[in-house]
């Protein structure tokens, strides 16, 4: 991260923080590990940000967009120029779950051989870390890569409120099933991350969600 001009770091929660022998491999780059924020949780993490892209090595049955990392990248620089953005990476052994996924308006896939796709997550990273780096400095980022997104993104808080919201609201109409909400609250949480909402459009759906009530039965549709 260092190396390619990154300093923010989040870890959720690590197995051993602070490390002496973490500590001992980052060498010059000591101080980016000191100064990381360590959460309980992914949403944690995310407070605050406008669009997290989540990293898989294999595509997954789920309806996110689905890019490469470069294009990824292209895309995080144009957001990042007016709100905070987030790439987010899995564990050694499992990388991300779906749930995880969940949390992210995208996913990115590193263009690997098929046959032989296997990456460590320091080398998933650096790819990463390389890309976001080379759209940034580019000859043909700085004409290419301009603030296109005029209005405000929601944050991730606000999103998951709204999220919450949402699955109260079903919940109080008869149209989710309490025995099994995750299933349709998964699919809602897709279809709203392909929306890329803006704050104030989770306002407005808040708003109908405010005045959405359980029908009367002597209301006519």
């Amino acid at each position: 991260m260092k190396t390619m001009g990154l300093q923010h770091l989040y870890l959720v929660q690590p197995y051993s923080f602070p490390d002496a022998h973490a500590t001992a491999l980052s060498t010059g780059a000591a101080n980016l590990l000191e100064s990381a924020t360590v959460c309980n949780s992914l949403t944690e993490a995310l407070t605050g940000c406008a669009f997290a892209i989540g990293l898989s090595a294999r595509k997954r049955n789920i309806s996110h967009e689905i890019v490469n990392v470069r294009s990824a990248a292209t895309e995080a620089l144009t957001i990042a120029a007016n709100q905070p953005i987030a790439f987010v990476f899995g564990t050694e052994m499992s990388g991300l779950s779906n749930a995880e996924l969940d949390c992210c308006q995208m996913i990115a896939m590193i263009p690997a051989n098929p046959d032989y796709s296997s990456l460590n997550l320091s080398a998933a990273v650096q790819v990463v870390c390389y890309e976001l780096r080379m759209a940034a400095l580019g000859d043909q980022a700085n004409d290419t890569i301009k603030p296109n997104q005029t209005n405000e993104l929601a944050t991730n808080e606000a999103i998951e409120g709204f999220y919450a919201h949402l699955e109260e609201t079903l919940l109080n109409i008869g149209y989710l099933n309490p025995v099994a909400p995750k299933k349709l609250m998964g699919r809602m949480r897709r279809l709203y991350a392909r929306v890329r909402l803006e704050k104030e459009e989770v306002n407005l759906l808040r708003g109908i969600l405010t005045l959405t009530k359980t029908p009367k039965k002597h209301d006519k549709y």
